[in-house]
């Protein structure tokens, strides 16, 4: 199947999915957020693909997040059930996602990554969750599963400044498990692949159902619900169209905290 947004490639038991939207960043809007979904669910139905892959086409970004202008333009926000990217609200996978992260990884490009089992990053790689500039907030799992990832302290000094970290930062704070040279990264990333599935993959579902049950131990899922909540209040907030429209205009945003 073909798609408009994204690239696929299925080889042995692996799936290699490419965001493909270089013209943006890769940045995303409900349209791919839609074709993911498909991509995915049609992943964790077939029984020939164990891991999967994702990556972003060019050499400058994974994903830089919400396409703000498509916003802008009076584009609607995704409301597909799994999520952005078709993964942040995606809890019953039972299969490991690698992400591959090619450069600039900000917010909802951000959120998708950690929302996969392993990050592993090129060295040009640029990690953000700069919601709060454009007065929004990370409303896709990245606060969660951040603060899990890297502790509560070092994960809101991001999330309240909402400043970049590069790759070798990422890597002492544990956000990546491995940082090599661009050209190297999906060959890495399809090497990890293949050692994956040298196991057995009834081990593996059953680690990932371990998962699933700490994230709903965590209570996860009603987190990212009530997330969603926030949001659609935030999005009728002037700080919040301001943020936008400041975005789009390439100038700094006047805040007037309402």
């Amino acid at each position: 199947m073909s798609y408009k947004f994204v690239k696929v490639e299925k080889e042995q038991k692996v799936l290699t999915v490419t965001i493909n939207r270089p013209e943006v960043l890769n940045a995303m809007h409900a349209p791919f957020h839609l074709e993911m979904e498909q991509i995915w669910d049609d992943f964790s139905s077939d029984p020939n693909l164990w891991v999967g892959i994702i990556t972003g086409s060019g050499v400058k970004a994974f994903s830089t997040g919400n396409d703000l202008k498509y916003t802008a333009g009076g584009g609607q926000g995704y409301k597909n059930k799994s999520g952005a990217g078709g993964l942040t609200t995606r809890l019953n996978l039972e299969k490991p996602i690698i992400a591959a992260i090619n450069g600039y990884a900000l917010g909802g490009g951000f959120e998708i990554a950690l929302a996969c089992d392993i990050i592993i990053a090129s060295k040009n790689a640029i990690f953000a969750l700069p919601e709060v500039r454009v007065g929004l907030i990370a409303g896709a799992g990245g606060i969660q599963r951040l603060i899990r990832q890297v502790g509560r302290a070092s994960a809101l000094e991001m999330i309240y400044t909402g400043r970049h970290v590069k790759a070798d930062e990422a890597l002492r704070l544990g956000i990546v498990a491995k940082v090599v040279e661009q050209k190297e990264l999906l060959k890495c990333a399809k090497k990890l692949a293949k050692q994956i599935i040298a196991v057995s993959p009834s081990s593996v579902k059953a680690t990932k159902k371990v998962i699933n049950s700490m994230d709903r131990d965590a209570r996860l899922e009603e987190s990212l619900a009530f997330t969603k909540d926030v949001v659609s209040t935030l999005k009728n907030t002037d700080d919040f169209k301001e943020g936008v429209n400041a975005f789009v205009e390439k100038r700094k945003p006047v805040w007037k905290n309402c």
